[in-house]
């Protein structure tokens, strides 16, 4: 049946109708239905471009329709290395034809041979439609390799379709930024962070660990040079803190024969502690004693005891992006009077199954707001009016900073390089400083790839 088309409409929701649900009342692993997605304004989280960036000296090649080519030529443009950074378009005419693997062979032959130095790496980044048409993807890197000898070249991938089963796209480009690294002699003082694309902080748990044992401590985004980068093939075990690459750390173990340690990122004090030890066993190095473990304890509650009393009852809302463990978060706050409201997220990580199920039990109001629900386009709007304007909220992270519409937020994306006992000292003093000082969120959130300066080298 026909129907009038009329004006566009003012479509609103008020906050009860925006997606959420009580943690109590939540189902492990996926709260809300997947469907129809929305794109939220904050972008501070890294794109594929910005992780292959952290090869140095490498070039990207990305092979796809012009269309899907926008967004990564901007993230290219925007982060400074256009230089390192060349697309060849697939048309109708390349899918009638057939030639798609003449396509890429010869467009990135084509290109590297106009660029004005050779690259050491070239990372080519193929997309779903040369899956739909089964292209010989062996083939292609076979001659690449075959013409251009010189060059070490690995297979990327741009393909949502690769996002509901297997590995993510996020953990494969994890692990496609070792697939280049040559087999060495291996250093017994000499171990490397992988997996990361923020540099772990000095000062964190991790590095005082490791450089107190003397170790060398190799990590992709401190290397200036390939070379540099080629040093770490030398390591003689690999640690990864960031869930996503533990699987690219069991691939490099696998093909250069060192040992792939997965720290668990937690708020978890004896977790912390189980980690750590962990570590420790597998390194050969001496494990924390029973006092140094007090301190940092003690460091802890102190931070936390502070943060309760600047903040009072402010409402906290914590974002998924801020790091791997949001729940975690969310527990450790909740159970030191802290009065977190709100957590976005689409599904629960799992190593927060933990966290989640003593959540539903001890503080079961908790509610649970997705990211990409289409509803949640008019979350800004319903959190401000709800608020009368006159609420403080303080954000950890900058999805929750956007949908709540607040200037009061953390600014860190992926964990910040944060591990151990450093995370939660660290959090208390960044939630203690975005409470007294506010920033231009609508500014900062919509700049893409937080920290992405590591990469123009």
């Amino acid at each position: 049946m026909l129907k009038k088309v009329k004006e566009k409409q003012n479509i609103r929701l008020n906050a009860d109708e925006i997606p959420h649900v009580r943690i109590e009342d939540a189902n492990f692993p996926a709260p809300f239905r997947s469907g129809l997605e929305y794109s939220s304004p904050a972008r501070g989280t890294w794109n594929i471009v910005h992780t292959g960036m952290l090869i140095p000296e490498a070039h990207e090649i990305f092979v796809c329709a012009a269309g899907c080519l926008r967004g990564v030529v901007l993230t290219a443009a925007e982060m400074g290395t256009t230089d390192r950074f060349s697309t060849v378009a697939v048309r109708e005419n390349n899918l009638l034809d057939g030639d798609m693997e003449d396509l890429v062979i010869e467009g990135v032959t084509d290109i590297i041979n106009k660029l004005p130095k050779r690259p050491p790496a070239v990372l080519v980044y193929t997309s779903c439609v040369h899956h739909f048409t089964g292209v010989d993807l062996d083939m292609i890197y076979a001659t690449l390799r075959s013409r251009f000898p010189d060059i070490d070249f690995t297979d990327c991938y741009m393909n949502p379709i690769m996002r509901k089963s297997g590995l993510t796209p996020d953990q494969l480009m994890r692990s496609r930024l070792y697939m280049l690294l040559h087999e060495r002699e291996i250093d017994p003082n000499a171990v490397a962070i992988i997996g990361n694309d923020l540099p772990t902080d000095a000062d964190s748990d991790l590095m005082r660990v490791l450089k107190g044992a003397g170790l060398r401590v190799h990590e992709i985004t401190s290397c200036k040079t390939y070379e540099e980068y080629q040093q770490m093939a030398e390591s003689r075990a690999y640690i990864s803190y960031n869930p996503d690459a533990a699987p690219g750390g069991n691939m490099l173990s696998d093909r250069l024969g060192g040992i792939h340690y997965a720290l668990k990122f937690s708020f978890d004090y004896d977790e912390i502690d189980s980690t750590f030890a962990g570590l420790a066993e597998v390194l050969g190095i001496d494990p924390r004693s029973r006092e140094e473990i007090s301190a940092l304890r003690e460091e802890c509650e102190r931070e936390l005891e502070e943060t309760k009393r600047l903040i009072g009852d402010t409402p906290v809302s914590i974002d998924y992006t801020y790091c791997p463990r949001p729940l975690g978060l969310a527990k450790l706050l909740l159970d030191h009077g802290i009065n977190v409201t709100r957590v976005y997220v689409d599904g629960i990580p799992g190593g927060d199954r933990a966290a989640f199920d003593s959540l539903q039990k001890e503080h079961p109001d908790l509610m649970i707001y997705p990211t990409v629900h289409p509803g949640m386009r008019f979350a800004r709007t319903a959190n401000a009016e709800a608020g009368g304007g006159d609420v403080k909220v303080l954000a950890i992270g900058q999805k929750a900073a956007a949908f709540e519409e607040t200037d009061n937020f953390v600014n860190i994306v992926e964990g910040g390089g944060m591990t151990g006992y450093e995370a939660i000292t660290r959090t208390c003093r960044l939630m203690r400083e975005a409470f007294l000082e506010k920033k231009e969120m609508r500014e900062l959130v919509q700049v893409k790839g937080l920290g992405c300066e590591v990469c123009v080298r």
